[in-house]
């Protein structure tokens, strides 16, 4: 493995990555000190940065535990946040079919937007073999999962080194706010926002809190219909 880590392509891809590292730091410690806020111990917010590797499914993971939902629960919405690596998949497929297995799974867990977007050039580039493609992919991968997981940790242990008298109970909603609100930018995602807020609350008596699932497929349905709605108005 040593050997995979000195080549040029692999240093390439780790180099490349580095400023999107540096806009990793902000979201990382929201995380962690989210984690900190929920009451989770050290090892479960190393454990999060470590497998989930996802800002919006940590903090959503996060306040599901703060909230005592079942662990189906949030494995079941962490799953929904992520089908959107489905996408990715389905664009690097044609590439990485040509790479060892082995290498197809661990690049998998490597996948994130940025990684994506850089590594999708390099595997189209007619000049570039799979696997130097592949190891620059690797080198991006292992720098975005190293910030990510260093900087969780440094803002688990920054919220834990706050007294309790300051009460960090808000950040974990309001860390997630953040993330969630620049997404509404169309009227089918504000109805959408709306809809699942208000369903959160009329099906507050549903058990296993299952309120927080039916509130989001109440919310995708809402905002697709009004979706199709404007664009048939369009078409007129």
């Amino acid at each position: 493995m040593r050997h995979l880590f000195t080549t040029k392509n692999f240093r390439e891809g780790f180099v490349d990555m580095l400023p999107a590292c540096v806009g990793l730091v902000p979201f990382g410690v929201v995380c962690g000190v989210g984690a900190a806020a929920a009451g989770a111990d050290w090892i479960a917010a190393l454990g999060m940065a470590l497998f989930i590797f996802s800002g919006a499914a940590q903090i959503l993971a996060v306040q599901l535990y703060a909230a005592n939902a079942p662990v189906a629960i949030i494995v079941l919405t962490c799953f929904v946040l992520g089908l959107r690596f489905l996408m990715y998949s389905a664009a690097m497929a044609p590439y990485m079919r040509r790479l060892p297995v082995n290498w197809q799974r661990g690049l998998a867990f490597l996948l994130t937007d940025q990684a994506f977007a850089a590594s999708v050039r390099r595997f189209s580039a007619t000049h570039d073999p799979r696997r130097g493609a592949g190891l620059h992919f690797l080198g991006s991968g292992i720098a975005l999962w190293g910030m990510w997981v260093t900087t969780n940790m440094t803002g688990y242990f920054a919220g834990n080194s706050i007294p309790a008298s300051w009460s960090l109970d808000f950040a974990v909603p309001l860390c997630f706010i953040a993330l969630v609100a620049p997404l509404f930018r169309s009227v089918p995602s504000v109805v959408a926002a709306l809809c699942a807020g208000v369903a959160v609350f009329a099906l507050a008596g549903l058990p296993m809190r299952l309120n927080l699932i039916a509130a989001g497929l109440i919310g995708i349905v809402a905002g697709t219909l009004v979706d199709l709605a404007g664009e048939r108005w369009k078409a007129r």
